[in-house]
Order: C-alpha cells, then structure tokens, then sequence
C-alpha cells in the first residue's frame, strides 16, 4: 500500500503565484501512484475536486479560519497569496481502490487554532489510516496533539494495524504506541501493529507547489 502525506499551503506555491493554482494541484496529485492521500491545509472546496480527478473518495474535516468561508473563497480563488491562510482550512483523505468502512474524526484544540485528527477504516486492506495537522506554536502543544493522536488512533483501530501520517508541526514528535516509520522534516508517519515498511518515506517532484514537499511512503501489513 502507497499512503502520501502533502501539506498543500492552502493552495500556494513558493515563489508566489498570482492565480488560483487548483489546476495544477490536481495534475500533481492524480497522476501520482497512491493508495491513499493524507492531505492538510487544504482549501475547504478542493478536496471534491481533488478525489473527482484522481479516481477517489474523500473524507474531509474543516480545520481553522472558516468563518464567513464564500467571502475568504472569492479572495483566494482570485489571489490566493494576499489572503494566505485566512482562505479557509481543511484536513483531507483520499481513497482508491479500497472501500471506507468508516471514518472517525475528534477535535485537538481550539485554540491557538482549530486542530483535528480523522481517520479511515479501509475495508480491504483491514488497517485504519489517520491524518494530522498539529498546532503550529507553541511546540509543547504540537507535541501534545501527536501524543493524544497515537491514543486516540490506538481506541479506534483497537487490535487492527494502524498508520498515522500528517504534519507534526515538529521533527522529531513522540506517538507512544507507535512506530516512527521516517518522513521528511515535520512531515512524518507512525505505525502500530502488522505494518512492514517496504520502501522508506521518500520526497516527489512538486514543482514549486506548496511550501511543504509531498512524501510517499509503502507498506504491508505483515
């Protein structure tokens, strides 16, 4: 199994770029070979699109800054780089080629920012697959959301195998109960139960998109 982990800057690239760039978010994400997507700082009207494009079903939870979202819509469909993050916040998986048996979400913290965890039961494959997006600052607090997510994921999946992947928001964060599978920086996966990594977390070519670098990691459960 292919579970990527992107944070997507909200639909921004680096260096800036003065149009909408969901167009070429989606040639990015759908022509890359996945199982699953974990996807963060999503705009919170791309991931439809996004799953449409690459053959998925998606799960979304809204995140932070969506009060008044049609009018943080219209700015950041028309200069995505003046509204930056006040476009709108969202958490995103995709699936292909396996079935959602069920997906569970719980809120982190309110506050400094809206934090979630949520996570996907895949039928075929028996395992649960969970996407983070820690607080930003303080650390202490993004060490404390990984720290409830591994206790968390662990009451979902009960005895089944379960991966954790997302932005940590620090590089080196603790997830008792898991295995800490590599990543690159902040972005990381974790593991618990019968999963093999079968080829290490590795970075893909994204263009300039984003100011985060996609990661793809493998795996079997074994």
């Amino acid at each position: 199994m292919k579970v990527l982990t992107w944070n997507l800057f909200h639909g921004r690239s680096v260096p800036e770029t003065e149009h909408a760039l969901l167009d070429e978010f989606t040639d990015k994400i759908s022509g890359w070979d996945w199982d699953v997507a974990l996807l963060q700082e999503v705009p919170p009207w791309w991931p439809p699109v996004l799953a449409r494009a690459a053959g998925a079903d998606e799960r979304t939870v809204l995140t932070s800054r969506n009060a008044l979202l049609p009018i943080r819509r219209w700015i950041a469909e028309r200069r995505p780089d003046l509204i930056k993050s006040n476009g709108g916040g969202s958490n995103a998986i995709l699936v292909r080629g396996d079935r959602i048996a069920a997906h569970a979400a719980l809120r982190l913290r309110w506050r400094p920012e809206r934090r979630m965890l949520h996570a996907v039961h895949l039928a075929a494959a028996g395992i649960w697959v969970a996407n983070v997006h820690a607080t930003a600052n303080p650390k202490p607090l993004a060490r404390a959301d990984m720290v409830r997510c591994g206790e968390t994921l662990g009451r979902w999946a009960a005895g089944a195998p379960a991966l954790l992947g997302g932005d940590a928001n620090v590089p080196d964060p603790t997830v008792p109960g898991f295995t800490d599978a590599g990543g690159h920086h902040i972005d990381r996966f974790f593991t618990r139960g019968a999963l093999t990594v079968t080829v290490s977390p590795r970075t893909l070519e994204r263009g300039g998109l984003s100011d985060h670098a996609p990661v793809l990691i493998e795996l079997r459960t074994s």
